[in-house]
């Protein structure tokens, strides 16, 4: 039991509970995630009130401390705390309250449409199927009428409301017809009135306890993420908005330049290294809170500047195009550790950088990189960015050419890179240019098509036998690269590091052999790219494709 804090478990009717939404005197405390529930849990949900299963407890915090909140629960705005009076805030079960709250007490003018965000709110309960096995429940996602039998679960917990539509039935159904969907409606929403659920309220202590309880609870669904958790113990130290608003806001900005997202873990990271803090993999969360919480809004402004500048580095010196092909997020940590804590950014350091990184990359240095390793790798960034001392990499070893292609890999998306930057001006098979970034951002692993297609060829998960381009309906890449060396139109094919050679072994139906050519013409060139940094190649030609990656 958490020390200073009573335990008080309650059963409660669920229209009470919703009630004390309404009134804001349950309310959800910011640090908890967002409304994440898909749409056919929201049906689950109430098809389970029906057959009368338990939903799951509620644990909610009673407090006389003031704490950030949600001012809208389930799309619905609920008022300000009761100015003196008491107020709970729910520890676990938001994404359950969201539903029950947003679809039960839904408004009879919000908005009905095509969008999800409108009809997800819209919960129907047909009444003919009173025998169905499946979930009974029903969204209504089209902009035509509801069909009449159709109970609006909105209408369950107003008299009037409910009312109307049992006059609604009546006008437009046979009478008998009518009695039986009245009588079925009447049914469904006296399971909604009489249901009661178990609350469990904690009444008194302090934030930090009531926040390691909600951690150590809430195993099931998405857990609390690390930022959330300094940023619910920190709330009152980062003004309005808390620290994980405003890692989102980071987030977004760089996300709209086109790079993409940087995962909010490594925004937090980064915001605690920034901060002075070199254990940032630390999980005692409350330690870590007060160790930084002085810190944290001058740290998350350094964060937002410094991301900029890493993002603007790796996109002109070190050809990285978008954050998904960063091999590791802990170079992304490290890069904003150097930009931060250096003086004067000299060519010299920004060329060692740029090796550093793309050495890191191939030999995978970061991979599965503990406590004590990533505070070692920020001293000696911050080392060398004060002038103080080397990045020692180059006795690194690049791995192998990966045998197989596979994103979650750092030593593939390394070969991505590679790749993009050696072969910039790729074409499609009529000369035109193909946006290989572009294609990128909107897909991922489909924009590399496969050349050979067949199961069971040898070497078929190969990077070498995949390449950017679009051909015409009906049109394989491996015909399409045949056509081309037939045509004498070697730009094109050079464009895309394919060579004569290779195709000959298409032409002859040697799928294998043609994978085992241009294995060894790609890694010949990416040794070659290797052996520039300094540093040694693999022993070995080809190897296994680590899954390495966060």
């Amino acid at each position: 039991m958490v020390k200073d804090i009573s335990v008080v478990p309650e059963v409660q009717f669920l229209e009470q509970v919703l009630e004390w939404i309404s009134q804001g005197e349950l309310r959800v405390p910011k640090f908890q995630r967002p409304f994440l529930w898909r749409p056919e849990q929201m049906l689950q949900l109430f098809d389970s009130m029906e057959r009368g299963y338990p939903v799951g407890s509620l644990l909610i915090w009673e407090t006389s401390m003031p704490l950030a909140s949600l001012d809208s629960i389930g799309g619905r705005s609920i008022p300000p705390p009761p100015e003196g009076g008491k107020v709970a805030y729910v520890l676990d079960g938001h994404q359950r309250l969201s539903t029950l709250f947003g679809v039960l007490h839904r408004s009879a003018d919000a908005p009905k449409s095509t969008s999800q965000e409108d009809w997800m709110w819209w919960v129907y309960r047909p009444l003919d199927r009173v025998d169905h096995d499946g979930v009974r429940y029903r969204h209504w996602k089209s902009a035509e009428k509801v069909p009449d039998h159709y109970l609006p679960m909105r209408s369950v917990l107003r008299t009037l409301d409910f009312l109307e539509y049992a006059r609604q039935l009546s006008d437009t159904s046979p009478r008998n017809e009518a009695d039986q969907l009245t009588k079925e409606s009447e049914r469904i929403a006296q399971r909604v009135k009489n249901y009661k659920v178990s609350v469990v309220r904690m009444q008194g202590g302090t934030l930090q306890q009531a926040v390691e309880v909600f951690s150590r609870i809430n195993s099931s669904g998405q857990k609390m993420r690390p930022d959330q958790m300094v940023s619910a113990l920190t709330y009152g130290t980062t003004g309005p908005e808390t620290l994980s608003d405003k890692m989102e806001e980071i987030q977004g900005r760089i996300a709209a330049s086109g790079f993409g997202e940087i995962p909010i873990m490594t925004i937090f990271q980064t915001v605690l290294a920034l901060s002075g803090e070199e254990d940032v993999q630390n999980t005692s969360w409350e330690t870590m809170a007060r160790k930084v919480q002085g810190q944290l809004v001058d740290a998350v402004e350094k964060t937002d500047r410094t991301l900029q500048e890493v993002v603007d580095f790796l996109r002109i010196e070190a050809n990285v195009p978008l954050a998904r092909l960063v091999p590791y997020n802990i170079q992304i940590m490290l890069l904003a550790v150097f930009f931060h804590f250096s003086t004067r950014v000299g060519e010299e350091q920004r060329r060692k950088l740029s090796d550093w990184f793309w050495i890191t990359s191939l030999a995978g240095t970061f991979a599965g990189a503990n406590t004590t390793q990533v505070r070692k790798f920020i001293e000696e960034m911050k080392a060398f960015a004060k002038g103080r001392g080397e990045l020692g990499y180059s006795g690194e070893r690049a791995r192998a050419f990966p045998e197989r292609f596979d994103l979650r890999s750092a030593r593939v998306r390394a070969y991505l890179l590679w790749d993009l930057q050696t072969f910039p001006a790729r074409k499609s098979p009529d000369g035109g240019p193909i946006n290989v970034v572009d294609q990128l951002a909107k897909s991922h692993r489909e924009t590399y098509r496969h050349i050979i297609t067949q199961s069971g060829v040898p070497g078929a998960s190969s990077p070498a036998n995949r390449i950017v381009m679009a051909t015409a309906p009906g049109i394989s890449i491996r015909q399409a690269l045949i056509r081309l060396a037939e045509e004498g139109k070697t730009d094109i094919l050079d464009s895309h590091g394919v060579s004569l050679a290779s195709v000959e072994h298409l032409k002859a139906d040697e799928y294998a052999d043609f994978i085992v050519a241009r294995q060894h013409e790609v890694a010949a060139r990416e040794k070659k790219f290797i052996e520039g940094l300094g540093i040694q190649s693999s022993e070995h030609e080809f190897g296994e494709a680590d899954i390495d990656t966060e």
